[in-house]
C-alpha cells in the first residue's frame, strides 16, 4: 500500500518533540548545548475551534516564543564568544611571534647571504646614515611630545596671534623654554618646512596627474579594443608549409635556484616549436656544486628525451645576469639564430608562447622586442603577495600596455620576452654596468630606433617573493639600478637622434618622474613632513593631501586587479611603508653608494609547479630512468647529505631597524596630533605607524619559525 502523506494532519496528541542538540566548534574548545526544540503549538496557529482554552494556549505560545528567542540569543552569544576566543588566540600568536623576533635579535644589519657583488663591501657608516637621522628625529620628537603634553595640561594653546601675550605672562624655567621653542618654530622652522611641503605637494600632484593620464590611456585602449596586429596577416602555425618558424634561441639564466630549475626547464622543453629550429641554453651561474650537479643531471635527462638543450656554466662569474647572457651570446652557433627568448628560473611559459609572440616579427623589420605580461601562481598566498599583485597588475595592464601602444617603448622586464638578435647587437649587447641590464638594453635599443610591442593577452606564469626580506632586496635592486642607469645614459639620450618628444618622455617621465620623484615625495611627504607638521603646526599639510588624493590614486592602482579591492587600505599603507626602502635604494643608485652594486638573487619557493605544469606531470614521469650522466651517480649521497644539512639550518625572521624607528616616530606624531585634535591626520599617522611596526617586526609575508 502506498504510504500516506497526510501524517502531518493526523488528529490526536502529538508526540513531544525531541530535544535539539547543537554542536558548535571554535578554534579552542568543543561544547555541547542541549536545548528544547519547538513544539506543535509553536508550529501551528490557534483556531476558534480550540475553545475556551485559547487564552491559556496563547500564553503558552508566548512562553514558547520567549524560549525560542532565548535559544537564538544563546546561539549568537556562543558564536560571539567563539569569535572573541579566536581574536584572543590571534593576539597571543602575534605576541609570541614578536617575542621570538626580539629573542632572536636578528636585524637587517646582520650579514646577508646570497649577495653577489664584485665591489668592495659597503661602508657601514654610509649605510646607516638614514637610520641615524631617523633615530635623532625620533628622540627629538619624543622630547617635543613631552613639552607639548606638559603645555597641554597647563592649558596653553599657542598660536601666532596670541603668542606675544602668552610669552609675557608665563613664568618659570619650563615656561621660558617652551615659549622660546614656539618663537623659534614660528620664525625659523615653519617657513622652510612649509616651502618643502608645498614643493612635495606639487610633485605629488604632477605624479598623480601622470597616473591619471596612464589610466585614461588604458581606458581608451579597452574601449577601442586596440591590440597589436600582425603586419604579415594571420600566420598558419599548424601547417608545416607556409608557417613562420624562424630559428629561436631560448636562454634560462639561473643562479643557485634549485627550488625551481626542474619546472622551468620542463616548461621550456615542452614549447610547441620545431625542434630543429629551437635551441635551449641553460645558463647556470651557481657557485654551489650540489646545485650545479642537479641542474646538469636535469639537462641530461631532457637530452635523452630528445630536447635540443645544452648546459653552460661559467668559470669566471662576473657581471651578474648581464655577464651570463653576454657570455652565452658569444657562442659561435648563435649566428644561426634570428631571435632569442629569455626566461628567468621561476618562469614557466605555456607551450604556445613562441607561436603567439614570434609571428609579430614577420614583415616588421623595425620591431626589436615582443614582451609578454607576467601572471602569478602564488598571488593569494599571503597579504604580501596580494599587495605585490596589485602593483604588478597596474604595471603591466596600464604602464606597459599604454607605453607600448602610444610610444612603442617601455622597459624590458628581463624575462618572458623575445628579442631580435640583430637589435641586441646593434644596441651594443648586454652590458654589466648596472644591476638592471634589462632596462639598460631597452633604453639603448630605443635610442637606436627599434620599436617594442607589449602583448597583454600573452601571459607567462611565475611566482612572487613570499617573504618581506626577499621582496625588500628585490625592490632595492629595482629602484637603485634605474638611478645608476640614468647617470650613465643621460649624455647618450641628449645626443641621440630621436625626436625631442621621445627625449622628454625618457628623461622626465620614464626616469625622473616614475623612478626618482615617486619614491622621493612618498618618503619625504608622508614619513618626514607629516610627522614634523604635528610638532610645528604653523606649517600646514591639507587633509586632501593626506587622505583624498592618495585614496583616489590607490583606487586607480587597484582597478586592474578588481579582486583586490578589499585590500585597498592595506595597499595604501604598505606602499608608504615601502617608500623608505625605495628612497634608500634611489639615493644609493643616484650617488653610487656601495649597496647600489649588490645583486641579491630573489628567494624562490617553487610554488610555480602548482600552476600550468600540472599537465606536464605525466611527461615528467616518462623521463628516461636509465643511467645518469657519468659521474653524477657517485655524488648522490653527497647531495642527500647536503640537503639534510640545509634542512637542519635554523631560519629566523628579521627585525628591520629603519621601519621600526619610523613606526615609533609616526606613533609619537599621532599622539601629538591627538592633543591638537588634528582629525584625519591622527588616524593616518596611527595606522601608518602600525603598518611600519608590523613590517619592521617582519609580520607581513612568509613566517619562518
Amino acid at each position: 500500500m502506498a504510504p500516506s502523506f497526510d501524517w502531518w494532519a493526523a488528529k490526536g496528541t502529538a508526540a513531544p518533540p525531541a530535544a535539539v542538540v547543537v554542536k558548535m566548534e571554535n578554534p579552542n574548545n568543543w561544547s555541547m548545548v542541549e536545548l528544547e526544540g519547538p513544539t506543535a503549538d509553536d508550529l501551528f496557529p490557534l483556531t476558534a475551534a480550540d475553545g475556551a482554552g485559547g487564552d491559556s494556549n496563547k500564553t503558552a505560545r508566548r512562553n514558547k516564543n520567549a524560549k525560542q528567542l532565548t535559544w537564538v540569543l544563546l546561539l549568537k552569544a556562543h558564536r560571539a564568544a567563539g569569535c572573541l576566543n579566536s581574536l584572543a588566540a590571534a593576539f597571543l600568536t602575534l605576541a609570541a611571534a614578536v617575542r621570538r623576533r626580539v629573542a632572536a635579535g636578528k636585524t637587517d644589519n646582520d650579514n646577508d647571504t646570497g649577495v653577489i657583488t664584485n665591489r668592495p663591501p659597503e661602508n657601514l657608516t654610509v649605510k646607516s646614515r638614514i637610520y641615524s637621522a631617523i633615530k635623532v628625529f625620533l628622540w627629538v620628537s619624543l622630547v617635543l611630545l613631552g613639552f607639548e603634553m606638559a603645555a597641554y595640561y597647563k592649558g596653553w594653546h599657542f598660536t601666532a596671534a596670541n603668542l606675544q601675550f602668552k610669552y609675557t605672562s608665563v613664568l618659570g624655567l619650563f615656561d621660558l623654554l617652551y615659549s622660546k621653542w614656539v618663537l623659534i618654530r614660528v620664525g625659523y622652522l615653519a617657513p622652510p618646512l612649509q616651502f618643502l611641503t608645498n614643493a612635495c605637494i606639487v610633485l605629488f600632484l604632477v605624479q598623480s596627474l601622470d597616473r591619471l593620464v596612464l589610466c585614461l590611456g588604458c581606458l581608451w585602449i579597452k574601449l577601442k579594443k586596440i591590440k597589436p596586429v600582425l603586419k604579415g596577416g594571420a600566420v598558419d602555425l599548424e601547417s608545416g608549409e607556409g608557417g613562420y618558424f624562424p630559428m629561436v634561441l631560448v636562454q634560462i639564466p639561473m643562479c643557485n635556484e634549485k627550488e625551481v630549475y626542474q619546472q622551468s626547464i620542463a616548461a621550456v622543453c615542452n614549447l610547441d616549436w620545431p625542434k630543429s629550429k629551437l635551441l635551449i641554453q641553460v645558463l647556470d651561474d651557481s657557485d654551489d656544486p650540489v646545485t650545479q650537479l642537479l641542474i646538469k643531471e636535469e639537462v641530461h635527462k631532457w637530452q635523452q628525451e630528445g630536447a635540443n638543450i645544452i648546459y653552460r656554466h661559467r668559470i669566471i662569474r662576473e657581471g651578474y645576469k648581464a655577464g651570463n647572457l653576454k657570455s652565452a651570446m658569444n657562442c659561435s652557433y648563435v649566428k644561426d639564430y634570428e631571435f632569442v627568448t629569455i626566461f628567468d628560473a621561476d618562469f614557466q611559459p605555456a607551450p604556445d608562447f613562441l607561436q603567439r609572440t614570434v609571428p609579430h616579427f614577420k614583415d616588421n623589420e623595425e620591431l626589436g622586442l615582443v614582451q609578454a605580461r607576467w601572471s602569478f601562481v602564488n598571488k593569494d598566498e599571503n597579504l604580501l603577495t596580494r599587495l605585490q599583485n596589485v602593483n604588478l597588475a597596474f604595471h603591466f595592464e596600464v604602464e606597459q600596455q599604454v607605453n607600448g601602444v602610444f610610444l612603442n617603448f617601455f622597459g624590458f622586464n628581463g624575462t618572458a620576452g623575445v628579442w631580435r638578435i640583430k637589435a641586441l647587437e646593434e644596441s651594443g649587447g648586454w652590458l654589466e654596468r648596472t644591476t638592471v641590464e634589462d632596462m639598460d638594453i631597452a633604453v639603448r635599443a630605443h635610442l637606436h630606433g627599434w620599436k617594442f610591442i607589449f602583448l597583454n593577452d600573452v601571459e607567462c606564469q611565475c611566482e612572487l617573493p613570499e617573504s618581506y626580506e626577499a621582496y625588500r632586496k628585490q625592490q632595492h635592486r629595482w629602484h637603485s639600478g634605474p638611478m645608476q642607469l640614468f647617470r650613465l645614459c643621460l649624455p647618450a639620450v641628449i645626443r641621440s637622434k630621436i625626436s625631442i618628444w621621445k627625449k622628454a618622455n625618457m628623461i622626465f617621465l620614464f626616469f625622473l618622474l616614475r623612478k626618482l620623484i615617486l619614491p622621493f615625495y612618498s618618503f619625504t611627504l608622508f614619513c618626514i613632513i607629516l610627522p614634523m607638521t604635528m610638532f610645528i603646526p604653523e606649517a600646514q599639510l591639507p587633509a586632501w593631501v593626506v587622505c583624498y588624493v592618495p585614496a583616489a590614486m590607490s583606487f586607480l592602482n587597484i582597478l586592474p586587479a578588481p579582486k583586490s579591492f578589499p585590500f585597498i587600505v592595506p595597499y595604501l599603507l604598505f606602499e608608504n611603508t615601502m617608500s623608505v626602502t625605495k628612497f634608500n635604494a634611489m639615493i644609493s643608485g643616484l650617488f653610487q653608494l656601495g649597496s647600489a652594486y649588490e645583486w641579491v638573487v630573489t628567494k624562490k619557493s617553487g610554488r610555480s609547479s602548482e600552476g600550468d605544469l600540472t599537465t606536464l606531470l605525466d611527461k615528467e614521469k616518462k623521463h628516461h630512468r636509465g643511467g645518469s650522466e657519468p659521474g653524477l651517480d657517485e655524488m648522490k649521497e653527497e647531495i642527500e647529505q647536503q640537503e639534510r644539512r640545509d634542512s637542519k639550518k635554523k631560519k629566523h625572521n628579521r627585525m628591520y631597524t629603519k621601519e621600526l624607528a619610523l613606526a615609533f616616530l609616526l606613533l609619537t606624531a599621532s599622539a601629538r596630533s591627538l592633543l591638537s585634535a588634528q582629525g584625519i591626520h591622527f588616524y593616518f599617522l596611527l595606522f601608518q605607524g602600525i603598518s611600519f611596526l608590523l613590517v619592521g617586526l617582519d609580520l607581513v609575508g612568509e613566517q619562518i619559525e
